[in-house]
């Protein structure tokens, strides 16, 4: 398997189903630690193509957003629900991860 060409990757999506994809693993399986690989193995796939379309100052910051959404969906979630929190802060990964890498592709 080869990985397509970094800055040939759209990252918006994978942001986002990196968050969503995590939280589902974690709570269908009962393994959170699961969940953590998938979270973190989109943040990967993500994080190499941010770097190769913005550079590494773009790239830190997003993935602030990322691990800052993943660390967040849990105190928002004490406000709006599981479902909400996750979704909410996979929207604000998306849109930075877009407004950041993908829109200058």
């Amino acid at each position: 398997m080869q990985l397509r060409d970094a800055t040939d990757v759209t990252t918006a999506p994978i942001a986002a189903l990196g968050l969503v994809g995590g939280y589902v693993v974690a709570r269908e399986s009962g393994v959170r630690p699961l969940g953590g690989v998938v979270l973190g193995a989109a943040g990967l796939y993500a994080g190499r193509s941010w770097v190769a379309k913005a550079g590494g100052g773009a790239a830190a910051g997003l993935a602030a957003v990322y691990l800052g959404g993943f660390a967040g969906s849990h105190v928002l979630a004490k406000k709006i629900g599981a479902w909400p929190s996750v979704l909410s802060v996979a929207a604000v990964s998306a849109a930075a991860s877009w407004a950041v890498a993908d829109r200058r592709g």
